[in-house]
């Protein structure tokens, strides 16, 4: 009767510190450990959220000076350690590709240019996911210039949405 005790006991704790090293959950606030990277993807979003208001400014990833898109997303990343394209056109390369459904916070979100659907001219980051309608913080050239955060569902950008990558988890 010991040794059974003991054996249930045994394979309770075993079980219970499994469970531990699982990524946990939490989708109330689309929070999810990352143990590969050792942050949550809404630590990236919080993180992002410090340089709303901050300008535009072409070619740039100095807060100081303004971001370009591609230029806040990379400076974000890199902050977790994360190396990305420079340039929005390096995105095309990533041949991982989401569907809307499994979009998550902290995935970059790559767009058509505005003058030219046929490359590629525009990310951000996804901060609140659900599928076409989610929201993502960017830096905007346009009429919110600078960092702000839009709705996929605008017709602004469901026109050009490209595709949606997790740079998290997925090697660039």
């Amino acid at each position: 009767m010991v040794k059974k005790l003991l054996m249930i006991t045994a394979v309770l704790f075993l079980t219970l510190s499994l469970q531990s090293k699982t990524k946990v959950a939490d989708s109330e606030l689309g929070k999810v450990a990352n143990e590969t990277h050792g942050f949550d993807r809404a630590d990236v979003i919080e993180y992002a959220k410090k340089y709303l208001g901050i300008r535009y400014h072409y070619a740039s990833r100095d807060p100081k000076n303004g971001f370009d898109c591609s230029g806040f997303v990379s400076y974000v990343f890199k902050k977790f350690h994360v190396e990305l394209p420079r340039s929005s056109k390096g995105y095309a390369a990533i041949k991982s590709k989401l569907k809307p459904e499994e979009f998550k916070v902290g995935d970059v979100i790559v767009f058509y240019g505005f003058k030219n659907n046929k490359s590629i001219g525009h990310v951000g980051i996804i901060c609140e996911a659900n599928g076409m309608k989610s929201k993502f913080i960017h830096s905007s050239s346009g009429n919110h210039r600078g960092v702000t955060i839009s709705e996929l569902g605008s017709r602004m950008y469901t026109n050009r949405f490209y595709k949606c990558v997790d740079v998290i988890n997925n090697e660039i």
